[in-house]
């Protein structure tokens, strides 16, 4: 089998059980592992996959920038911000990430709520402008251009000094096993903090990120105790985030 009749079989059997086994692969086709690990090296490198502990997931299209996300998947992520915003009571403080799904949270949320946003992303900060009652707390630090968020040190520092009733994270990868993952290692480290001092973390979770990895862990499953997933979301995987103790809104 030509090199590139491989790489076709293993994105097709990708496409196919959302997973690649080395060993399982490398059986099936009756080449050695490392001939297998080399495609998935490869495979990789342009983007097609995401290597992981004994094979690879798929990689997730949310590592696209900020305005290429925009187009993807926009019915659900405005069904998923309308049903976070739902969430949102009267009074409380909420730390609300960067993200095009969370920009439809900021952009359903009723005109006369009173509460306290925190974010630290100056698109959820605008969106927020109109809203006479809501209280817009904005964390600096250095602005990552590809998610239009803050990110580094003095971010991490700022996060420490507040406590909310819910963060409601986005992220570009969820996997059951995996866990929560994004693209760039300090956007992790920043998220990872505002899990830390949220009383409840509520995933954003639209259809192109189940099942799917990126590079860096932001948390484990067990450290989130809810995602909103869109209605067409296979009841398989609403229940495979189900057994890891989640409960799981359908918007």
């Amino acid at each position: 089998m030509l090199t590139q009749q491989r790489k076709a079989h293993i994105l097709a059997v990708l496409r196919e059980t959302g997973e690649i086994v080395a060993k399982t692969l490398s059986r099936d086709l009756n080449l050695s592992e490392d001939t297998i690990r080399r495609d998935l090296r490869e495979l990789a490198a342009e983007g097609l996959l995401q290597r992981v502990h004994g094979g690879a997931l798929p990689a997730s299209p949310a590592l696209a920038d900020f305005s290429g996300r925009q187009t993807i998947a926009t019915d659900g992520k405005k069904a998923i911000g309308r049903a976070a915003a739902a969430m949102i009571q009267p009074g409380q403080v909420i730390f609300v990430d960067g993200g095009t799904t969370a920009v439809q949270l900021a952009r359903h949320l009723p005109i006369d709520l009173e509460a306290t946003i925190i974010t630290h992303s100056p698109s959820i900060a605008v969106e927020l402008i109109n809203h006479p009652n809501i209280t817009v707390e904005m964390i600096g630090g250095r602005l990552f251009k590809h998610s239009m968020v803050a990110v580094g040190a003095s971010t991490i520092e700022a996060i420490a000094y507040y406590r909310a009733d819910i963060y409601f994270m986005g992220v570009t990868g969820i996997h059951p096993e995996i866990g929560l993952t994004t693209g760039d290692s300090e956007e992790a480290t920043v998220k990872r903090t505002l899990c830390r001092y949220a009383a409840e973390t509520v995933v954003l979770a639209s259809s192109e990120k189940l099942g799917a990895a990126s590079p860096y862990v932001v948390v484990p499953m067990n450290y989130v105790q809810c995602l909103i997933v869109e209605r067409d979301t296979p009841e398989e995987s609403a229940a495979s985030f189900r057994a890891e103790g989640l409960t799981v809104i359908t918007a």
